[in-house]
């Protein structure tokens, strides 16, 4: 997979998991894929003061974006 259809394919799981954050009051940016392996993303509203959002990322968005993106290893939170 190319890089960017590996970017396409992570902004698809976004797509995906983004309804749930929004019904929240949150959402949820790309920011980077490094080394074809790494999703950095930000979660920004709601979700960077709720209690669960760490079970959120991987629950959520990890799972999600390994279900478009299956050589995607981890997903973290960059906080601004």
């Amino acid at each position: 997979m190319s890089s960017e259809e590996l970017r396409v394919n992570v902004e698809k799981a976004l797509e995906e998991i983004r309804p749930f954050l929004q019904s929240d009051g949150g959402d949820i940016n790309l920011l980077s894929i490094e080394d074809g392996k790494l999703v950095k993303v930000q979660l920004v509203g709601a979700c960077t003061s709720c209690s669960v959002n760490q079970m959120t990322l991987k629950s959520g968005v990890e799972m999600t974006i390994k279900k478009y993106a299956p050589q995607i290893e981890k997903v973290i939170n960059v906080e601004k």
